[in-house]
């Protein structure tokens, strides 16, 4: 009990999660007179995942992207295609940062890369202020349901870990997250495009849309490449994530020569340490994982909550508040090691599939990022537009309740996250 609580303490004082979470599986097992080198053992099986080679594939590709000029081209492309529209500007900077997240994994980088972009051109074009800070501080997050997303292929990773459910596969959540990701990117945009009525449209122009196409002529066939071949079973989900990255390497370095030689190495560095983050926490995550299911911890739990929660449209109700808080206070890698592994048996036992409950599970921690008070994408965009975080809770409230009511659909319409599995 005081080794538990002196944990928590250094959890709060600021302590690495990794250590904190390694800490408390070598307690468990000391006191289990279990054998140390457990821990060891379960980066020996994470490291014979042949999926687990996605993860660092895509993110290195994301990070190249990132570093390069394909940010102002995506924008370039879609402002050609739909800039006419009524609210073009606004749907077009949903799409584009959707996309770009889908890539990168990582709504922060979004808003960093994508927001220095798109909040001077939103202003700039007569948007309100407040309209234009919700929007690029809330669209970060929107193409985390989107493949290849790097928390969808992480949820996989750890739900095949556990061996409750064979279904779990990095092809089924890639489905899984088409509709609902497709759902609330849909309501966004009727929102944009009802709150942006009366701005004055751009004319459509066949040379500005040639121009934009002849621009981004090699990263046009990059998401076709990715889904195509996944989901025409040409490609396994680890050999598309190669592709991906070879093929951003040798357009970003060699054909548009954005991304010197010299620059290269950082870039791997950078990107390589995210992944490093990752692996560290998912192996010693699984490590203590595994004693809290030999300690029957989940089954517990489960009763536990059997007591005071009798039906399954309750515990959805405390399932989505528990997330929102959630992802205020953790960020999505951490919370999926920390939390599906105890919260999966449980969510089984009131007969929530597992594929849907990882929908649930992604769209309330894509909300939570900017949920105040401590949202993490609140205090991103407030450092890089520098406006206070109050102004950011009253720009992106609509936003929030637009998508609050989407995690909600996305919840009790399970057909909207299996329907295209089935």
């Amino acid at each position: 009990m005081l080794a538990g609580l002196l944990l928590i303490l250094l959890a709060l004082l600021g302590a690495p999660l990794f250590s904190v979470i390694a800490a408390s599986a070598m307690l468990g097992f000391y006191g289990a007179d279990i054998d140390l080198s457990v821990v060891a053992i379960e980066f020996f099986r994470i490291a014979e995942m042949p999926i687990l080679l996605a993860i660092p594939l895509f993110t290195f590709a994301g990070y190249l992207l990132s570093e390069s000029q394909a940010p102002q081209r995506l924008v370039r492309l879609t402002q050609a295609l739909l800039g006419w529209l009524p609210g073009g500007l606004a749907v077009i900077s949903l799409l584009a940062c959707a996309l770009f997240t889908a890539f990168t994994g990582a709504s922060g980088v979004t808003i960093v890369a994508m927001g220095a972009l798109l909040y001077p051109a939103l202003t700039q074009a007569g948007y309100k202020e407040n309209f234009s800070l919700g929007l690029v501080t809330t669209s970060g997050s929107l193409g985390l349901l989107f493949a290849p997303a790097l928390p969808l292929i992480l949820y996989a990773v750890i739900a095949q870990q556990l061996g409750i459910s064979n279904g779990v596969t990095v092809d089924a959540m890639f489905l899984a997250g088409i509709l609902p990701g497709m759902l609330m990117l849909s309501l966004l945009t009727g929102w944009s495009i009802w709150s942006s009525r009366g701005q004055p449209l751009a004319s459509f122009s066949w040379q500005k849309l040639r121009h934009a196409l002849r621009e981004s002529i090699w990263e046009i066939p990059l998401p076709l490449v990715v889904l195509g071949g996944v989901y025409s079973g040409y490609f396994a989900v680890s050999e598309a994530a190669a592709v991906t990255a070879i093929y951003v390497l040798i357009v970003e370095v060699l054909i548009n020569r954005e991304i010197g030689f010299t620059r290269l190495p950082a870039v791997m560095r950078e990107s390589m340490i995210l992944v490093g983050g990752i692996l560290v926490i998912l192996g010693l995550s699984l490590a203590s994982t595994n004693y809290l299911i030999d300690a029957g911890i989940p089954t517990q739990l489960f009763q536990w909550i059997r007591e005071l929660v009798d039906d399954r449209i309750t515990f959805l109700i405390l399932l989505n508040l528990f997330l929102l808080v959630l992802g205020t206070m953790l960020d999505i890698f951490s919370a999926l090691v920390l939390i599906v592994p105890l919260l999966m048996p449980v969510a089984i036992g009131y007969g929530i599939d597992p594929v849907h409950l990882g929908i649930i599970f992604l769209a309330n921690m894509q909300i939570g990022y900017f949920t105040p008070p401590v949202g993490m994408n609140l205090f991103i965009a407030s450092y890089r537009f520098k406006e206070p975080v109050t102004r950011l809770y009253i720009a992106t409230l609509p936003w929030f309740v637009i998508l609050l009511a989407a995690v909600l659909i996305i919840t009790y319409w399970p057909w909207l996250s299996l329907g295209l599995g089935s």
